[in-house]
């Protein structure tokens, strides 16, 4: 990926967030979205071994596109006070092939591909954030 192109994702990134909803946009200001180009190796040996993720496929590229991480808010309580703060992660390469395939920001409409990506991401995980499974998730056509 190109600095361009990190650019006009991390642009894209930032128009999707300011047309959430305002009561959904506070989520962001509580969990703060951090952005990567792939997830590192030891995060996926741990979601694999975590059962999050299948078993490596060496023929696999790792399309990973976003994680939410932290407790959820169904999940919070006092016993869990001292625990890190929940974040999102956005996986930029993963949400790029996921929308455009292997052609990335080379292919037709691939801005608003790419968009509309970003913002069923975000969705996703803020959905995990306010303790929906990926069954809920995907009734509410966030998968």
């Amino acid at each position: 990926m190109t600095d361009a192109e990190r650019a006009k994702f991390d642009e894209l990134l930032s128009e999707a967030i300011e047309s959430l909803p305002h009561r959904i946009r506070a989520v962001i200001e509580e969990v703060p979205v951090i952005v990567d180009d792939r997830p590192t190796q030891k995060l996926m040996s741990e979601l694999r071994a975590e059962g999050v993720l299948p078993p490596a496929d060496p023929t696999d590229v790792d399309d990973l596109v976003g994680l939410h991480t932290g407790l959820a808010i169904t999940e919070r309580s006092v016993e869990a006070s001292g625990t890190l703060p929940g974040s999102i992660h956005v996986f930029r390469e993963g949400i790029v092939h996921l929308a455009c395939g292997p052609e990335g920001f080379a292919a037709e409409d691939a801005e608003d591909l790419i968009y509309e990506e970003i913002a069923i991401t975000l969705l996703h995980e803020i959905g995990h954030h306010f303790g929906l499974d990926e069954d809920d998730l995907d009734r509410l056509g966030y998968s």
